[in-house]
């Protein structure tokens, strides 16, 4: 586990994860609704949720994804950070994905897990490239990205369905 200080470290998912994430997910829903898809009320169920780190496990076996946990030391789940949909041969490449806690935001942990991603997805899963996508106005998000070596690469036009809407999102990548 990656220590991130504060009490706080970083860990891949595991079997038995899905109701400290249901919690987390419960617990962030307001924060988390203006940059996420719409989700119904299953997803934040401890049984769904351990269905999607079943899914997220098998897709690390199969070298398709890393997903990873923030986790204090009482095992509380506070964000999520992802290395998802990769692809191998030419490509060498994948998307991340990262949320924190409402009561973490502004410390500057989400900075020091992208790098910790970046080079795990450089030295551990032999990527070229990640890219990474950020709704317009997340400039958080972007500043996190930029800090570590991310260059905005262009804007893809309702790029992703987030709150219910077809949404434009900036576009980041890092040659790893």
């Amino acid at each position: 586990m990656l220590d991130l200080g504060d009490g706080l470290g970083l860990r891949p998912i595991q079997p038995g994860d899905g109701a400290a994430l249901a919690a987390a997910y419960a617990r962030n829903r307001a924060h988390l609704e203006r940059w996420d898809p719409v989700r119904d009320a299953s997803f934040y169920t401890a049984e769904r949720q351990e269905q999607i780190v079943a899914e997220g496990v098998e897709a690390r076996t199969q070298n398709r994804a890393a997903r990873f946990v923030v986790v204090s030391i009482s095992g509380e789940v506070m964000g999520t950070a992802n290395i998802m949909n990769i692809v191998h041969g030419a490509a060498e490449s994948a998307d991340l994905g990262y949320w924190i806690d409402a009561a973490l935001t502004g410390r500057g942990l989400m900075s020091t897990i992208v790098a910790s991603l970046a080079e795990h997805a450089r030295d551990e899963l032999g990527l070229h490239r990640l890219q990474a996508s950020t709704l317009l106005e997340n400039e958080r998000s972007q500043r996190v990205l930029l800090r570590n070596g991310f260059e905005k690469i262009g804007m893809a036009p309702k790029y992703l369905r987030i709150a219910g809407e077809w949404q434009d999102h900036f576009l980041f990548q890092r040659i790893l």
